[in-house]
């Protein structure tokens, strides 16, 4: 039997897979050759057999890694993988790596929506914290819940070389948050605000209500400089402001980095839902943390969000959180959490010291990063006659039919198909996190180019269709099973760089230059679902200069988009949102057509 307990079942998982030389290289050169010409191809492979020669450093390196996977104390291959990806990228993370989710809209008022959300996720920690989340499952198979462990007073700290994570879940405090107090930001200015009385007992709705309107009077005069701004930086730079802070700004950090979560109060109401989305996505950074795990956004007319620090948390684990925290009333997270009237809960404000120089930094900061949201393009695209239900009579997998519509789409609209990254959950394994699927495959350049072939009659665009979607089914079977190559050696290179002088693997790796592998990473577009009836967007940066972010939320009776992208290009964008309106409905007309 399965245990009941959050935390109960991850050390029973499984361990994910760790593929040979020989099948990731297979997979590599299977995965990459759709997108090259015969000598780029030839000059791919030609570097994957030196590759795997037996005196190819690589053997070397994979060995390294076959015995750190067997090592008692790692859970997983991918264990120093993932610190590296992702607390290693220097740029900036606000827009860059954090996502967001824009809830659906409840009738409340702001005081109203921002305080039931705070008792829930307070209810949230009081059950996590006795382990009585359950378990996630899927079909009868239990999930890793370990990402829950950062959910609380998880905050993400700069540093020069590679960034850390300051959890509660450490070797100095290996458990549950012991803070009372969230941040709660308005008008760029910062408060404690304790939401567990002295007691540890919560502070009920009317408490957390009365709070909030005492920060917002306390607040009503705009910050001139928001140290948040200095969150938007590149990592080395913010490093450099941060141990600048810490001098005369210790304590103010401190609060902010151990408080539960932030919220951040909005004294203005989106002109639209796409200005909702981009304001969840960057907003006014003054009024952010961005390095704080969990951030809850709610605007003067009560519409609300989260924006999400990316490097202990996936998508799928915040769905979870957001639809327990949506999925009942305020007032039955009061109950469960047993929070009681206490009276109006301790608050103070934030204060920060600084000097010229810093509010300069703070200033410079703050210009450079509103001008890099300037400088991104996003739109939306809702189809309410279209959802999971609608493929399904179609018989057709719903996720291998929306990225055929984004193949079809891409190539109408800029003339090629492209590389393309879908996110592909692996929970199923011991500190199981996500996969990195590469979507074109020989059948996808079929299908794309019979569709526009005039000469192909509607049966063989059918089997063109079926053909591409039936492999994308395949493809993403293979790789929640772990059968995947991208990870696996990036994680070898990585190793050459960490361990490379002590294993003696110092030779140069040609397979790291070669076309394949440069080209299936430079993602055209890069694609993401987040399935929950409780959000109505989900949305992410674009990753590159060229790329189109897709960011879905894919439902039994409904399909909404988020896409985005630099806005040098944003005409291309706004192209492939039309092509793919199109696409959409001409994909669903040649099935329906099927005899």
């Amino acid at each position: 039997m399965w245990s009941t307990r959050t935390f109960g079942n991850d050390d029973r998982l499984p361990r994910v897979p760790l593929p040979t030389l020989e099948e990731s290289c297979e997979r590599f050169v299977e995965w990459c050759a759709p997108l090259l010409t015969a000598a780029e191809l030839a000059v791919t492979e030609a570097a994957v057999e030196d590759f795997l020669k037996a005196d190819s450093p690589a053997r070397t390196l994979h060995a390294a890694l076959e015995q750190y996977n067997a090592r008692d104390d790692v859970r997983s291959w991918l264990d120093l993988f993932w610190p590296t990806r992702y607390l290693g990228r220097r740029d900036r993370i606000a827009l860059n790596a954090n996502f967001f989710f824009l809830f659906q809209d409840s009738e409340q008022t702001q005081e109203q929506r921002a305080a039931g959300l705070i008792a829930a996720a307070v209810a949230y920690k009081v059950q996590l914290d006795a382990e009585a989340i359950p378990p996630i499952l899927q079909r009868g198979t239990p999930q890793s819940m370990v990402q829950n462990k950062y959910l609380f007073s998880a905050t993400r700290i700069p540093h020069p070389q590679q960034d850390t994570v300051r959890t509660p879940y450490s070797a100095e405090q290996p458990g549950p948050s012991q803070a009372r107090h969230i941040v709660v930001f308005f008008r760029g200015n910062a408060f404690r605000m304790d939401v567990f009385g002295a007691d540890g007992t919560p502070h009920d709705l009317a408490d957390l209500t009365g709070g909030l309107q005492a920060i917002m009077k306390a607040g009503s005069e705009r910050a001139e400089t928001p140290a948040g701004h200095l969150t938007t930086k590149a990592r080395a730079e913010w490093a450099a402001s941060r141990q600048a802070l810490l001098a005369d700004n210790a304590e103010a950090l401190d609060t902010i980095e151990t408080a539960l979560f932030c919220l951040a109060l909005e004294d203005f109401a989106p002109a639209d839902t796409l200005a909702a989305c981009d304001q969840l996505l960057h907003g006014d950074s003054g009024n952010r943390w961005f390095d704080k795990a969990v951030t809850l956004i709610v605007f003067a007319d009560g519409r609300a969000g989260i924006n999400v620090e990316h490097c202990e948390l996936d998508g799928t684990t915040i769905l979870s959180f957001v639809d327990t925290m949506l999925g009942s009333p305020a007032e039955e997270h009061v109950r469960l959490s047993g929070a009681t009237s206490q009276g109006l809960p301790a608050t103070e404000p934030i204060e920060f010291t600084l000097t010229d120089e810093q509010r300069d930094d703070v200033r410079a900061a703050a210009g450079a990063f509103a001008q890099y949201a300037a400088d991104t393009a996003t739109t939306t695209l809702s189809f309410s006659d279209f959802g999971r239900n609608r493929a399904k009579q179609l018989r057709m997998s719903p996720d291998g039919f929306v990225q055929m519509a984004y193949q079809l789409a891409h190539n109408r609209a800029k003339g090629l198909v492209g590389a393309t990254y879908e996110s592909i959950a692996t929970r199923q394994y011991q500190n199981g996190r996500t996969e990195a699927m590469r979507v074109v495959t020989p059948e996808v350049l079929t299908f794309v180019s019979t569709m526009d072939d005039p000469a192909a009659d509607a049966a063989t665009r059918r089997a063109a269709l079926r053909a591409g979607a039936n492999k994308h089914v395949e493809r993403a079977k293979d790789s929640q099973a772990g059968a995947v190559p991208e990870q696996h050696l990036w994680e070898l290179q990585l190793i050459q760089k960490r361990r490379g002088g002590e294993l003696g693997a110092t030779g140069p790796l040609a397979l790291y230059d070669t076309p394949g592998w440069l080209k299936m990473r430079d993602d055209y577009l890069s694609t993401s679902s987040a399935p929950s009836e409780h959000i109505q967007y989900f949305g992410f940066g674009a990753t590159s200069q060229k790329c189109i972010g897709i960011a879905y939320v894919l439902l039994p009776d409904r399909f909404n988009i988020y896409l985005s992208t630099p806005r040098a290009v944003a005409d291309q964008m706004y192209l492939f949102a039309d092509k793919l309106t199109e696409a959409v409905r001409e994909l669903q007309e040649l099935l329906a057509g099927e005899d």
